[in-house]
């Protein structure tokens, strides 16, 4: 199938973690014959494919996944290095290439290819004092700082991202002003268009497939990936959840049971607080997970119209 547009287009497909992402980019991928590039800010990493939930084998074989298992966890990686990264990829694409889908459940990525980031202020010295109070007196304080400096950006952000709470907190203390008050949402003009579908389904069924994903992720070998990784638990690629409580685990604070019920805990809160960023966008399209119809037809008439 081809557009008529002179622009290619980018379809892209968010939401909550569990709800069905990747078989539904997989679904378009089909239907259309397109590649998929990864906004997952995690899947980036080699030896992290259970508890980042890569695609599978048999999924990459059934569409080409690009942006996934391609680098060491030791390694640094902002959302502008992926937005530089996908930026040259797509523009490389689109040169024998119609169309692409972008799939994943990190908002700040999605963000960052489609619309670009402001320039705001950095301090390597600020940014250095931050990482020696984080080793220092640990995250809660600097999550209180800035719950107090900038309650806006606080109720948006995975305030338990070292890096991006330190990179807020660089550019309050820098600049004196709110982080949400400096960003101006001034897009980037982009070579390609886009269309947003979100997938959805209710609260109740979400955090039973979520529950249901962590047993399976155990059952897979979840543990025994964390244990080798247990070594390396400082670089930032680790500080997400799945691979945190199971370290406290392995370093005697909780028990096995206990580590895996807050690996469920902490993915529902997870997936509401994505929940809470994406309703927050008005183009993107909602669809029930189950309604493969919809969004299909949905993506026809992207591709045929602007």
């Amino acid at each position: 199938m081809t557009t008529t547009n002179t622009r290619p287009l980018l379809l892209v497909i968010v939401g909550p973690t569990a709800v069905g992402k990747t078989a539904a980019a997989i679904d378009l991928a089909k239907h259309h014959g397109l590649e998929i590039v990864s906004a997952d800010s995690r899947q980036l990493y080699r030896n992290t494919a259970i508890g980042t939930a890569h695609p599978t084998v048999e999924e990459q074989q059934a569409a080409k996944h690009h942006f996934i298992d391609f680098l060491d966890i030791s390694t640094p990686y902002s959302s502008g290095d992926f937005e530089r990264d996908v930026i040259s990829f797509l523009d490389k694409h689109f040169e024998n290439h119609n169309a692409a889908i972008m799939t994943g459940g990190s908002g700040l990525y999605v963000n960052a290819v489609l619309h670009g980031f402001d320039a705001l202020p950095s301090d390597p010295t600020i940014r250095e004092a931050l990482i020696k109070e984080l080793e220092e007196n640990g995250i809660e304080a600097l999550q209180e700082e800035l719950k107090e400096r900038d309650p806006v950006h606080f109720g948006e952000m995975d305030i338990h991202n070292h890096q991006r709470l330190i990179r807020a907190l660089e550019v309050c203390r820098t600049s004196g002003n709110a982080y949400s008050e400096l960003r101006k949402n001034t897009n980037k003009i982009r070579k390609f268009r886009y269309a947003i579908a979100g997938i959805t389904c209710e609260r109740e069924e979400m955090y039973q497939r979520i529950n249901m994903r962590v047993d399976q992720m155990v059952a897979a070998g979840l543990v025994e990936e964390a244990r080798l990784l247990h070594p390396h638990r400082g670089a930032n690629a680790l500080n997400t959840v799945g691979y945190k409580e199971l370290f406290e685990h392995f370093d005697g604070k909780i028990s096995l049971e206990e580590s895996i019920e807050l690996i469920k805990q902490h993915t529902r809160n997870f997936a509401k607080r994505q929940m809470t960023w994406f309703k927050k966008q008005s183009d993107i399209t909602w669809f029930d997970r189950r309604d493969k119809e919809a969004l299909l037809a949905w993506s026809d008439e992207q591709m045929r119209h602007p």
